[in-house]
């Protein structure tokens, strides 16, 4: 079976009710409409906004490793959480100081990634089936497909597991976390145990992520390596229902990433702007903006994001919690990974002591019990053996 058959098959498993991937024939309009992006300066940053409260804010804010040093990121950025663009990390720049470029500048241009044997012959994620298996190709085969496809949103290699063996681990030698980003709490906790956090990207142009929030309240980061992508930021006040489209989009359109910037965007920045006194579009705001290789863009947690890739892409990306957000985190986690969340708050407490203090008090004053929590595994129990006691006496 050649790579044209196999991709197919993976395309039928991801959305078996798309029988036309190229309908829209975007393959023929979207360079025109990439071409007048890239043309028009004012296009490379752009905001849509409307402030009744305060002075509006233009993001994402541009920052310089090289004269960037991790405590202003930290007090002055993170903290505060401003989307922003790095640039010059790739390239060797940390903290103020030159540390040396990524191995990946080189590695993963994608002519290099074509002579790695070892990669190339390595299957990566490409999608989910309707039961949440995950669908994975050779990166050989996917090249081929990322080379002559003509999908209207093609597939994307969004790869979290390239460290299960030799050949795809080897991409972890390739570039470092960031010293901005490096303090991970969850990091305590095993990888077995801890949600997916980071990716290996290869996206052809046209594919991307549709509108979403990072899980758990995490921050995340995303450095470009090849290629051009295009984002947009809607801050966290802006309403789900609009940021999503809703009642703009039909039924027999598509939602993907491409037709969330090309239709659907204009549209919501079109119904923003006929109903901006109405108080669901307070304040309403959306950043578009264009990362470029070399780039690293810092996304805070609660930032709704969409991700189109205008040319060729390959990228890496984590999401991770620091001490900025960890208050934020302790509280999804705790009802949404509920066993990890109590692993964590034990390790907490051998590690950051003062951490694992705050989250205990942001669980009496939410009056939250944490299901396994050994106190309240007996509290259960006991309950369950009364219950069943009172049983006995009631027959």
């Amino acid at each position: 079976m050649g790579w044209r058959e196999r991709m197919e098959k993976a395309k039928r498993d991801h959305r078996p009710e798309l029988k036309d991937w190229g309908a829209d024939r975007l393959w023929k309009t979207f360079p025109a409409w990439r071409d007048a992006l890239n043309a028009s300066p004012s296009e490379e940053f752009k905001s849509f906004q409307f402030s009744h409260d305060e002075a509006p804010r233009n993001y994402p804010i541009i920052l310089d490793a090289r004269i960037l040093t991790v405590a202003d990121f930290h007090e002055n950025y993170e903290a505060k959480e401003y989307p922003c663009l790095i640039k010059n990390i790739p390239a060797g720049y940390e903290g103020g100081s030159l540390v040396g470029p990524w191995k990946a500048v080189d590695k993963w241009r994608l002519e290099a990634l074509k002579k790695d044997e070892g990669i190339m012959n390595r299957k990566f994620k490409c999608g989910e089936d309707d039961d949440g298996d995950n669908i994975r190709v050779r990166l050989s085969h996917f090249m081929d497909y990322m080379e002559h496809n003509k999908d209207d949103s093609p597939l994307y290699v969004f790869d979290s597991g390239f460290d299960e063996d030799k050949a795809a681990k080897s991409l972890l030698l390739d570039y470092r976390v960031p010293s901005y980003f490096r303090h991970d709490l969850f990091g305590l906790v095993k990888e077995s145990r801890r949600p997916p956090y980071r990716w290996w990207l290869v996206g052809p142009e046209r594919s991307g992520t549709c509108i979403h929030i990072d899980p758990l309240a995490t921050n995340a980061w995303n450095t470009l390596i090849v290629g051009q992508k295009r984002w947009c930021l809607f801050p966290p006040h802006v309403r789900k229902s609009i940021y999503k489209g809703k009642g703009l989009v039909s039924d027999d359109e598509d939602d993907e990433a491409i037709h969330f910037f090309m239709t659907i965007l204009p549209r919501i920045k079109q119904e923003a702007k006929k109903n901006c006194d109405k108080e669901e579009y307070r304040n309403f705001a959306v950043y578009e903006f264009t990362q470029n290789a070399g780039e690293t863009v810092f996304v805070p947690n609660g930032w709704s994001h969409a991700v189109l890739n205008l040319t060729d892409t390959v990228g890496v990306t984590q999401n991770f919690c620091s001490f900025q957000n960890f208050d934020k985190v302790w509280r999804k986690t705790r009802s949404g990974r509920t066993r990890m969340a109590w692993k964590w708050l034990c390790t907490l407490y051998e590690q950051f002591p003062e951490l694992a203090e705050r989250a205990r008090a942001m669980n009496e004053s939410d009056d939250y019990k944490m299901r396994y929590d050994p106190v309240e595994i007996q509290k259960r129990e006991d309950e369950r053996k009364r219950i069943k006691k009172d049983a006995r006496v009631g027959l």
